[in-house]
């Protein structure tokens, strides 16, 4: 063969070599980085993948959505390390394609039918609208393209088989140990407005001079003589003084449209109630004293584990209170029969106050979980499994009473 021959096959081998390892890293690192984030925080990502169960009509998955969001975010890590290290890269091709290809036709139909405002593609890290992840998601099938049409090139870094399977076992291990420690003792980075360090009653409030949100008003307008239809923005109709010609009159109610979004309280929805329906939000979150916040968003979802580790709590915050000024309430959605057997059951010392799922789901990410309150700081959060014993406590928050 001739030179100018093996120089053109060499330069066309070269491109999808270069090309395959630029997908190969763009892809690999965004499944670690994506699988990872999610993994930091697999009961908020059950929460949102609960929404699409509503969607799709499959609630009876509702309980199980924690440990389908820990399986997703193991198996996003995993087939992102090993495309990196391009072991089994046939197979890891194939999960890569099946994968994006039903991310970006749950995100298409979360776009398009408006059914899901936020895809929690990357947590409440980051949070995305719907057409920005069909978007990113596009982006990524492209790549993921370009690694199926060439998976036969996907040759492993790691030459010695032994290296290889061990490799490969540690990924699996750390992929599915991530997702499972955090479930059981919180979240390492905790990207929530009740985070500790955080100023509740501050959150709830909009700050002095903080943007307002922006609307527009369309009147639509009709000539009473001629029968003409036109509308005008309310810019337009003032500063034309469209309303000192009796020609025109306005015809049903103006359109409103958001322009701009002004500043986000980022504690919104927050109301503390008593039985009566009392609204005690501000005596609990401004307490000066210690207070214990015990969390269970719905009580007839514990389990007898959970329940041993709410006696647990309830026992630990008792004998405390013997012999320290604290507060401990318990903020719960659930109906208040529910509360009452509850109540029976363990003789709680907690006073039992209400609140809406949606900023209890935000508080802490276990049922039951527990937050330390002083002055509506978050002292600390624990979750059922971590809550320390009163040895533990005093010596870190009572010493000095």
């Amino acid at each position: 063969m001739s030179t100018s021959y093996y120089t053109a096959y060499n330069t066309q081998s070269e491109k999808p070599n270069a090309l395959l390892w630029i997908s190969r890293l763009f892809v690999g690192l965004l499944f670690i980085f994506s699988g990872l984030i999610k993994a930091n925080d697999p009961m908020g990502f059950g929460f949102k993948l609960q929404e699409y169960f509503h969607v799709f009509h499959l609630n009876f998955l509702n309980d199980y959505s924690t440990w389908i969001a820990v399986i997703i975010c193991a198996l996003e890590i995993i087939l992102g390390a090993l495309l990196l290290l391009g072991i089994a890269g046939k197979e890891v091709a194939w999960g890569l394609l099946m994968l994006i290809l039903f991310f970006t036709f749950l995100t298409f139909y979360s776009a398009f039918f408006e059914v899901v405002t936020s895809c929690g593609c990357f947590g409440d890290a980051i949070p995305l609208t719907p057409w920005q992840s069909f978007i990113k998601d596009l982006i990524l099938l492209g790549f993921i393209l370009i690694i199926f049409v060439y998976r036969a090139r996907l040759t492993p870094l790691i030459k010695n088989s032994f290296s290889r399977n061990l490799a490969t076992f540690i990924i699996f291990v750390v992929s599915f140990g991530i997702g499972i420690y955090t479930v059981y003792f919180l979240p390492f980075i905790d990207f929530l407005p009740y985070k500790i360090g955080n100023n509740i009653p501050l959150l709830m409030e909009i700050p002095e001079g903080a943007p307002q949100d922006e609307y527009q008003h369309i009147y639509t307008l009709q000539h009473k003589v001629t029968g003409e239809s036109k509308k005008v923005t309310d810019k337009v109709y003032m500063a034309e003084k469209i309303w000192e010609d009796e020609n025109w009159e306005v015809v049903g109610e103006p359109e409103t449209k958001l322009l701009r979004k002004g500043y986000q309280v980022a504690i919104p929805d927050l109301i503390i109630s008593d039985a009566e329906g009392n609204n005690l939000t501000q005596e609990i979150i401004t307490n000066p004293y210690y207070n214990f916040v015990v969390v269970s968003t719905d009580v007839t979802k514990l389990s007898p584990t959970d329940f041993l580790a709410l006696d647990r709590l309830n026992e630990t915050i008792r004998d405390l209170s013997k012999d320290y000024n604290i507060r401990a309430t318990l903020l719960t959605a659930s109906a208040s029969n529910d509360v009452n057997y509850l109540n029976d059951q363990l003789d709680l010392v907690l006073e039992t106050f209400y609140v809406d799922a949606i900023p209890l789901k935000s508080m802490v990410r276990s049922n039951p979980g527990v937050l330390l309150l002083q002055n509506g700081i978050v002292i600390n959060k624990w979750s059922k499994h971590s809550f320390p014993n009163r040895e533990e406590l005093e010596k870190t928050y009572f010493h000095g009473q």
